[in-house]
């Protein structure tokens, strides 16, 4: 009958590994097919130039740097406001979402563009370019929450600053 037990493997299916250093009678004593002296007579020389493998590490690409877990600004131009908005409106990621301007809201979002705002809205949570900035003036509603982070920033600073004072 036959069984997992029973089975045994074919003849000549398994060759025997070549018993290196194990006395000159056995044809593979004082060298160990090393050969005499060299690169390869010496311990710690990995064979992978002899197996085409250098040429494999050779090709694989070195991926350097790192990836930044810090998320890209979402970008909307001025043009876009200006199409899309209409005077007394608020431009928040939450609205820039629901008009289908950008993906997500959780993201950060800037808007950039050197063209004239021809709307007059209010922005919230929302960077912005410098020429936009000028022409609203520097005006930017804030939230609780970023005004809060304005705050501790800016009492971390002074605090920074008043301790240097007094190490000199």
């Amino acid at each position: 009958m036959l069984s997992l037990n029973s089975i045994k493997k074919g003849k000549g299916s398994t060759k025997s590994s070549k018993r290196v250093g194990r006395g000159n009678a056995s044809g593979h004593g004082t060298y160990s097919t090393r050969g005499i002296k060299g690169q390869n007579a010496r311990s710690g020389v990995s064979n992978l130039k002899r197996l085409g493998m250098k040429q494999q590490l050779l090709q694989t690409p070195k991926h350097r740097g790192f990836k930044s877990l810090k998320a890209n600004n979402q970008v909307v131009s001025i043009e876009d406001i200006n199409k899309n908005f209409k005077d007394g409106e608020k431009v928040s990621p939450v609205t820039l979402a629901e008009k289908d301007l950008i993906a997500t809201a959780k993201k950060p979002v800037k808007i950039l563009g050197k063209e004239k705002l021809s709307v007059k809205v209010s922005f919230e949570n929302v960077k912005m370019s410098a020429s936009l900035s000028e022409q609203v003036g520097g005006k930017k509603e804030e939230t609780k929450e970023t005004k809060e982070t304005k705050e501790t920033k800016e009492t971390k600073k002074t605090k920074k600053k008043e301790e240097k004072k007094e190490d000199k």
